[in-house]
């Protein structure tokens, strides 16, 4: 092999050195041969080593199977004792519980629910292990006691709800009652009129009601709910839900009739309610009111609680049991409402009937929270018809009230021109209907889309005070003497004026309405003096006062002139001494009530009355006063006359009404 020298130039190879490269190469060979061999050797040392264990593996598969087999067969052997334990156990808790089963629920309630609960398990065990060839057996066996089981249940729960299912007392209900709608106390036993509400303090009671705090009484105490409450859960999974449904409704309906018995609820018909007198039933509205209130707010709400949780966690149920249980009580209470709602319609009615649809109006809440829910949809419709039909009512009442004002046709006048019975008791009428302001607002709005109900309500108060007028009016052509008629609207009108004005009817019928009708109350006053005064006050008057010749005279200044004859002066006195006491023989029978009114008729009387008579007296008294018998003619003073007018209008009798003349 050649290399290139430092300078580049060829250096020619000697025969030493192809020696060595070939002694090199054949080294080579000889390794390459070796590892050849050596590679041949181990493929086929590797070969012989991969038949071997070829061998080996097929000779140990069945062995390997056998061992398999062993332990499947230990496996299955371990199961097989592990499910013949959990059977016996199985076994063995059936038979502890069909011991307690046996003995009965009264002793240990607990153990025997348990018991039960124990046997459904074994029953659901039972029934999924059909490989074990008596499974069948020992479930019908289990199926068999477990029905005898909750037969017993079924007598434990109706034991136990009866035990503790008792009629609440009246006292007992009232001290739940906040004071202010406790019954005042009486006879022992005697709960007669315990509602009946003094329209004067209506306002003020319900203002006390709607801040009032109830307490429901407990009706089944609380330790024995929880068994009741399993007792139920027990049934309801034996597919008995509607045995205890009859269970539950018998025994509580009849232990809530007795209690509502006992607070002095009736059943009553219509027919029975047209027949009672009105002081009777105004008495029995009121405590039906009252009953209202004690059946929803406490009763009701009781048996509601108890409900819940009985049956806490079935909501129908709950639902069912409530409406069932109180149904027949809601009706009877209801019934008698309805019974006033389609009575006979009546002015004094109209008070009761919006008591009532207040009250109902006032529970419309409570009745909706208690009676939820699909069962008690019939009880709520039934709650809210009965509002409607009140509010219905007492609205056509309020219409028949106002026609009934303006046609009164009694003919039953007052001889003395004093305030008549229509005008109190309609004034009156009306006062009480502003204690109902809240209520009547609510129930125009019943009727009315739209509209402020405060104009609705004046509107209506004017209405009748129109109508009131009106008929007045008409009263007043009974009187034979006109003077009479103007005093008699004078004090009638006035008697309106000054009840509104001291009542909230002012705030709706405004100043305007009151100023008005004060002028009208003046202007009968004025016609009153007219008419009543204007012949007497003729007398006084010098016009017609002529000589009538033969007889003493004096001119009509006083001087000593001819002009007025002493006989005409005599006649003018003797007429007007007895018209004066006709007058006030009269007169003082008449009535002005009120004091104010009274004392400023007299003084307006007065002062066109004294000064005439004075004037007439110092003119033409000098004249009769030098004659025979001038006491016959004189007879009284301005001072006398004064006195005598106080006399006036103080519904005198007859007897005291003659004046005590000094001849």
């Amino acid at each position: 092999m050649g290399v290139l020298a430092r300078t580049g130039a060829p250096t020619t190879v000697g025969g030493g050195g192809a020696d060595v490269l070939s002694e090199k190469a054949a080294m080579m060979r000889e390794s390459l041969q070796k590892s050849q061999s050596f590679t041949d050797n181990m493929v086929s040392i590797l070969g012989s080593f991969d038949h071997r264990l070829s061998a080996l593996e097929t000779a140990m598969r069945p062995t390997q199977i056998r061992t398999h087999s062993i332990r499947r067969a230990h496996e299955n052997i371990d199961k097989t004792l592990k499910a013949a334990e959990v059977i016996l156990a199985q076994f063995d808790l059936s038979r502890q519980a069909e011991a307690k089963i046996l003995k009965g629920p009264h002793e240990d309630l607990e153990s025997y629910l348990d018991a039960i609960e124990q046997l459904r398990r074994n029953i659901s065990f039972f029934t999924n292990n059909k490989s074990f060839k008596s499974s069948d057996g020992v479930v019908n066996h289990a199926n068999n006691l477990l029905a005898k089981a909750i037969s017993k249940l079924e007598d434990e729960f109706k034991q136990l709800l009866a035990s503790y299912s008792k009629p609440v007392e009246p006292d007992r209900l009232f001290e739940c009652l906040p004071n202010s709608l406790r019954p005042s106390s009486g006879s022992p036993g005697n709960h007669g009129d315990i509602g009946v509400k003094n329209h004067s303090t209506h306002n003020h009671s319900e203002n006390q009601t709607e801040n009032a705090v109830y307490t429901p009484p407990i009706l089944i105490p609380p330790r024995v709910l929880p068994l009741l409450h399993d007792l139920s859960q027990q049934m309801v999974q034996a597919g008995h839900q509607q045995q205890l449904l009859v269970i539950y409704r018998d025994m509580r309906s009849s232990v809530l009739e007795e209690s509502l018995r006992k607070l002095g609820v009736e059943k009553l018909s219509k027919d029975d309610v047209q027949k009672m007198q009105w002081e009777v039933l105004e008495a029995k509205i009121g405590n039906w009111i009252h009953f209202m209130r004690i059946a929803v707010k406490l009763l009701f709400a009781g048996e509601r609680k108890v409900c819940d949780q009985m049956f806490d966690g079935n909501d129908s149920l709950k639902d069912q049991c409530f409406a069932e249980v109180t149904a027949g009580s809601v009706a009877v209470l209801l019934s008698f409402g309805d019974a006033i709602a389609k009575s006979k319609r009546s002015p004094e009615k109209l008070f009761v009937l919006l008591d009532m649809y207040e009250i109902m109006r006032e529970l419309h809440s409570e009745i909706d929270t208690l009676f939820k829910g699909k069962a008690c949809n019939e009880i709520r419709e039934s709650a809210l018809g009965l509002t409607k039909r009140l509010a219905q009512t007492a609205q056509d009442t309020f219409g028949d009230f106002e026609e009934a004002v303006e046609k009164d046709a009694t003919k039953t006048a007052v001889s003395d021109g004093t305030v008549h019975p229509l005008t109190s008791y309609v004034i009156n009428y009306v006062k009480f209907l502003f204690d109902y302001q809240s209520t009547l607002k609510q129930l125009f709005q019943e009727f009315e889309n739209g509209g402020d109900s405060n104009s609705q309500l004046a509107a209506v108060t004017m209405r009748i005070m129109q109508a009131l007028q009106t008929n007045l009016e008409g009263k007043s052509k009974q009187y034979k003497d006109p003077a009479l008629t103007h005093l008699f609207l004078m004090n009638n009108i006035h008697y309106m004026v000054r009840s509104v004005r001291r009542s909230e009817a002012k705030d709706l019928l405004g100043d305007d309405w009151v100023q008005r009708h004060r002028r009208i109350v003046q202007q009968h006053a004025n016609q009153y003096k007219r008419i009543a005064w204007a012949k007497i006050l003729q007398c006084l008057s010098v016009q017609g006062l002529t000589s009538s010749g033969g007889g003493s005279s004096v001119g009509v200044d006083g001087g000593n002139s001819s002009g007025v004859s002493r006989a005409a002066i005599k006649d003018r006195l003797k007429i007007f001494n007895v018209q004066f006491e006709e007058f006030h023989q009269r007169q003082s029978q008449w009535t002005v009530p009120d004091t104010e009114l009274r004392e400023s008729l007299r003084l307006a009387v007065a002062e066109v009355l004294l000064p005439a008579y004075r004037s007439f007296i110092r003119r033409f008294g000098p004249l009769v006063e030098n004659g025979k018998n001038p006491q016959k003619y004189i007879r009284y003073t301005a001072e006398d006359l004064d006195r005598m007018l106080g006399e006036f209008f103080e519904g005198k009798t007859l007897n005291e009404a003659r004046p005590g003349i000094a001849w």
